[in-house]
């Protein structure tokens, strides 16, 4: 967690520092071969130097970018579930529980369809 401490020591909410450190600490438990790393001054991971999901903070929520295919891929999961998005994230409420089985799926999703990328992006 180290990469991430500046990060996270900018965010002025604590509440919302604590939910956004919580949700970094699962996908490296989770997913340890995943690199974390900042870029675009926003922690993400990578796979094989491959972009697989970042997040990012705002006002109202955590936003999670798991690329336009992801976004694609689950667009009709994200209607039925009611779950506030645009063609690029997610937006994660802090009002509201974190979603650690859709980030699961993102994740996963990310990681096969992206196991033979040898670009950062999908070209």
């Amino acid at each position: 967690m180290d990469v991430f401490a500046e990060y996270l020591a900018k965010i002025d909410n604590p509440v919302h520092q604590a939910t956004v450190e919580e949700v970094l600490a699962w996908v490296l438990q989770e997913f340890p071969q995943l690199e974390p790393r900042i870029g675009w001054n926003q922690p993400m991971f990578t796979d094989h130097g491959t972009y697989i999901i970042g997040f990012s903070v705002a006002k109202g929520h955590m936003a999670v970018a798991p690329e336009k295919a992801g976004m694609d891929h689950f667009e009709e999961i994200l209607k039925q579930g009611g779950i506030d998005h645009t063609k690029l994230l997610i937006r994660m409420k802090w009002t509201n529980p974190v979603d650690y089985g859709l980030l699961r799926q993102l994740i996963e999703y990310n990681i096969a369809d992206k196991a033979d990328c040898t670009s950062f992006w999908r070209v």
